[in-house]
């Protein structure tokens, strides 16, 4: 199942790396979100400061938003999707492998563009290193809970709406203690207990999404 895994990983990176720069939008998403944020509100560094951790975490949560859409729809649109569906290995393991590569292709890049944003919005250094495990640790849960939703929708032709509504409110929690463990990091207090629930919270979407995953597009594909 590892080598099932391993190969699938393999051919969705290059699939994407053959789309060209599909993968950038998210990164030019967010980019121009934090650009443009110090021109409609205020270019005072203390102001900015204050609300860096929670925008850099609502830009990262709508810029995996916007690549998650198009994370089965294209294998459903060519029928590679039903024929992962019917393959030899099992397809919570080809779902696991899908995901694993969108979180490296959108969450590990917006993790690590995070600081450099961040230091665009007076955000402490304090807060740089805390900002990144945050970002990875949440991203991939992002992308997991996203890919369920994905999956649910993968067969309506405008899913992107739904898709949105679906998956937000499971999103809520990982913003607010993604954000919290930022603030505390500036702050000089203790971030461990933020990030350990930032990481139960991945540990549990790692145990149970793939088997969703696999369930949501059985139920769409096959009605």
């Amino acid at each position: 199942m590892l080598w099932a895994c391993t190969l699938q990983m393999r051919r969705e990176l290059s699939i994407a790396r053959r789309r060209g720069g599909e993968w950038v939008n998210p990164l030019f998403f967010q980019s121009l979100v934090i650009v443009l944020f110090p021109l409609g509100i205020s270019p005072k560094p203390e102001l900015l400061a204050t609300i860096a951790p929670g925008l850099l975490w609502v830009t990262a949560l709508l810029a995996m938003l916007l690549s998650l859409d198009a994370l089965f729809r294209t294998d459903f649109a060519d029928g590679s999707l039903e024929q992962m569906m019917v393959s030899s290995q099992p397809l919570p393991v080809l779902c696991l492998a899908k995901t694993l590569a969108h979180w490296l292709l959108t969450g590990v890049p917006l993790a690590l563009l995070a600081p450099l944003l961040g230091l665009m919005l007076s955000l402490p250094l304090s807060g740089i290193v805390t900002l990144i495990i945050a970002l990875l640790l949440g991203s991939a849960t992002f992308s997991l809970v996203g890919a369920i939703g994905a999956a649910l929708t993968v067969s309506l032709p405008r899913g992107g709406v739904l898709l949105s509504l679906l998956i937000l409110p499971f999103y809520i929690p990982v913003l607010i203690f993604g954000a919290g463990a930022v603030n505390r990091a500036i702050l000089g207090d203790p971030v461990a207990a933020p990030l350990a629930i930032l990481g139960a919270m991945l540990a549990l979407a790692l145990a149970g999404a793939p088997f969703a995953i696999a369930g949501a597009l059985r139920i769409s594909v096959n009605g």
